[in-house]
């Protein structure tokens, strides 16, 4: 090792620092980026006060990041990282559902429920019915799958970032399980647009950018079952005003979805007769085999 680097020596010296390691994807992953942060760097010509503000942007934002808060993944999602990766590993073609993203907002340890159970968690705000289908590429049910979907509340907040207002219980998300005919269906309340955090790092770049906080209605689901691939999507309201701003870029023409509104004194789809508005969303997911 040269002790006489310069500003173009030093990338293939710390390039060569990998030529012993025994997982070569390892090895091919870590020349590449190095190459790619030195080109970077030496191209913007980057300063001593940038690179230290860029080292303690890092540590903010794991300090910032927890369980519920995943900071990290916000960060990968506004600068279309995540949607990339997503695109480069999931060409389902035009016969299965698309893919999306995961969101920083899914947690382990959500309940179960039957079908048809009111997965609010007893959160306020107007009632949503939806019914969704899981078929093969084949048209065929799949039966089994499991489920997993959440969403905000009508206030555009999930519930684990008002934990103290729920008592620190989940809501507004489940585990369902499709029946035999693939079918698989909840009540809960209806999801709103609504700001990723940017009372974090994150927050500081989107300010800095003068761009939008803000996502469009959607929900969350991921899919998994036996002989499928898995499936991590989301539905979108259609008519929505952020939809062509998504703040994560995470929204799909081929994702959007009709919210239905109803007036009070019409029958939910569980027969009830509403004694106030609500909203109807029935989608049918495509899940691809193994």
């Amino acid at each position: 090792m040269s002790l006489d680097l310069t500003e173009t020596t030093i990338t293939e010296t710390v390039q060569k620092t990998f030529d012993k390691a025994k997982d070569e994807r390892i090895r091919e992953i870590f020349v590449s980026l190095v190459q790619h942060l030195h080109d970077f760097t030496r191209e913007v010509r980057l300063t001593d006060e940038e690179w230290f503000t860029a080292v303690d942007f890092l540590e903010r934002v794991g300090k910032i990041s927890s369980p519920t808060r995943q900071e990290f993944v916000l960060l990968s999602d506004i600068l279309g990282l995540s949607v990339l990766v997503d695109q480069i590993n999931h060409h389902h073609g035009s016969s299965a559902t698309d893919s999306t993203l995961l969101g920083p907002f899914y947690v382990e340890g959500r309940p179960t429920a039957q079908n048809g159970a009111d997965i609010s968690g007893g959160v306020g705000g107007m009632p949503m019915f939806f019914s969704g289908t899981v078929l093969d590429t084949d048209g065929t049910p799949v039966a089994g799958a499991h489920v997993d979907t959440w969403h905000s509340d009508g206030d555009g907040f999930y519930d684990v970032q008002q934990a103290d207002k729920l008592d620190h219980k989940l809501a507004m998300r489940a585990l369902l399980i499709t029946d035999d005919n693939g079918r698989f269906w909840y009540r809960s309340i209806t999801p709103r647009c609504y700001p990723v955090p940017t009372d974090g790092p994150c927050g500081e770049i989107l300010r800095a950018a003068h761009r939008s906080p803000t996502r469009p209605e959607h929900i969350h689901f991921w899919f998994h079952a036996e002989g499928h691939e898995p499936l991590i999507t989301t539905l979108f309201r259609g008519g929505d005003p952020y939809l062509d701003s998504d703040a994560v870029f995470g929204a799909k023409r081929s994702l959007v979805a009709d919210f239905v509104q109803h007036d009070a004194g019409d029958t939910a789809p569980d027969g009830t007769v509403m004694t106030e508005p609500f909203q109807t969303v029935k989608w049918t997911f495509i899940l691809t085999g193994k």
